[in-house]
């Protein structure tokens, strides 16, 4: 079932008004051409047949193609979609001061404690101050192997919190049908021996990490509520999932913040998020906290916090483009190439058609329009065949800078404009690969063409 982003939706047209704009121009240019009078259009349709292998041969590079952009850009955009699902509107992120990433900041328990009780930051109905206390961590993790295969392990990225409510008032986040959140004490006894400590640490995780940990499971499919896995020479029980799909957060392990710190060895708070008062409120409360004369902090809002984690969005998107015209530039040869093996084929249909009153234009117009229209078929193709992969997994890393980086698991996304980039792409190609070869037949001489 395709993503939501799919679906065709005017209001968005104007936000891409030159890719729409040239979409339009190049489907007019083939009604256009299709009107024009005099051209052999039979006799095209008739050689589109007749010579089907070679029709087929291009619109099978059209495919290929258009759909494996597609697929590129439907990867790129599940990044973009999963920072920008992150950041709530109205919330603050606090780092150490010089920090600008989680990963870096280490805030000691007196700093935190000023920080809550700055102005500005809302309450929840009981009285408690939205500020959400986190402790962030990247843990390794032993992955299940067979026998006689090296050991191998894996990176969990842990959240250790103070009060899961507040923490998921704040985030914006719900658990899934029949899970809960961790206890206060954050362990559960265990009734077997088998259990080191005698207790599993209560966990909540998000659904790409439950997934993941699942695969590295005899059984290959994603933990549910109840099941355990094995993390820093403890048993951890999952207790609820989260209902976080297209977030960072999904690929996080949450847990007590006390015994995140006593199995990672980090006593310090890595990050403070707080919500404002008011949704635009929340710039002038990152300000007044980067103002403190008591301590040095890093203060901005979780929407820019998470713009700045689109770098590698960005520097992805950038290599997507660029092959995307290399392959687009060695599709146009392609294409170049098959249609004039095709014209040095049909030299004499050429000059019957000269001799039966089609002037040169109409010849550069027939071969034209052929082109673009078996790249039309192709890139609609090759769209369908992107397609395929709208609601995919992978995995990835996000960061704001060298070092930054967070493993996430992201959902491919093709939107509407991804799609609609993947038809100019092959019309282009089809455009300028059809042209030279349509200008070589209708140069040609009706006697040459004869002989």
């Amino acid at each position: 079932m395709l993503a939501a982003t799919n679906r065709f939706d005017l209001a968005r047209i104007a936000q891409f008004p030159a890719l729409y704009g040239t979409l339009v121009g190049l489907i007019a240019l083939i009604v256009l051409l299709l009107c024009v009078g005099k051209v052999p259009l039979a006799y095209n349709v008739r050689n589109l047949i007749v010579r089907w292998r070679t029709s087929l041969m291009m619109v099978i590079a059209f495919i290929l193609v258009v759909g494996l952009m597609t697929m590129m850009m439907a990867f790129v955009n599940g990044m973009i979609a999963l920072t920008a699902n992150s950041g709530q509107p109205g919330n603050v992120v606090v780092f150490s001061g010089g920090a600008n990433d989680e990963g870096f900041s280490n805030l000691a328990l007196t700093e935190v404690t000023n920080v809550e009780r700055t102005e500005g930051i809302a309450v929840n109905a009981e009285g408690q101050r939205l500020a959400s206390k986190e402790v962030y961590v990247i843990a390794n993790q032993d992955v299940p192997v067979g026998p006689g295969q090296k050991p191998r392990r894996a990176f969990v990225q842990v959240r250790g919190l103070e009060d899961p409510l507040i923490t998921s008032t704040v985030h914006n986040l719900r658990l899934k049908p029949g899970g809960l959140w961790f206890s206060a004490a954050g362990v559960e006894e265990a009734t077997s021996p088998d259990v080191p400590g005698g207790a599993y640490v209560q966990a909540v995780v998000g659904n790409g990490i439950a997934g993941e940990l699942g695969m590295s499971s005899p059984e290959k499919r994603p933990l549910v509520v109840g099941e355990t896995f094995f993390m820093a020479d403890r048993l951890w029980k999952i207790v609820g999932i989260l209902d976080s799909t297209g977030s960072t957060y999904d690929s996080e392990v949450w847990a007590k913040r006390q015994i995140v710190a006593e199995r990672f060895g980090k006593d310090v708070y890595s990050s403070f998020v707080v919500r404002a008062t008011e949704i635009d409120q929340a710039e002038k409360l990152a300000e007044t906290l980067k103002d403190s004369k008591e301590v040095a902090l890093t203060a901005m809002t979780e929407e820019q916090y998470f713009v700045n984690l689109q770098a590698t969005s960005r520097v992805l998107l950038y290599a997507v483009l660029l092959v995307a015209v290399i392959m687009a530039v060695g599709g146009i040869f392609g294409v170049m190439n098959t249609m004039f093996a095709a014209i040095s084929q049909r030299i004499k249909d050429i000059g019957v058609l000269r001799i039966l009153g089609y002037a040169r234009g109409h010849v550069l117009i027939s071969f034209l329009l052929e082109s673009m229209i078996l790249a039309l078929v192709g890139g609609i193709a090759g769209c369908f065949v992107g397609m395929l992969v709208d609601g995919w997994t992978a995995k990835s890393t996000v960061g704001s800078g060298p070092g930054a980086a967070k493993l996430v698991v992201l959902q491919f996304v093709v939107s509407q404009e991804v799609l609609a980039g993947g038809l100019v792409l092959a019309l282009v190609m089809g455009l300028i690969g059809g042209l030279l070869p349509a200008l070589r037949a209708m140069r040609m001489r009706v006697l040459e063409t004869l002989r």
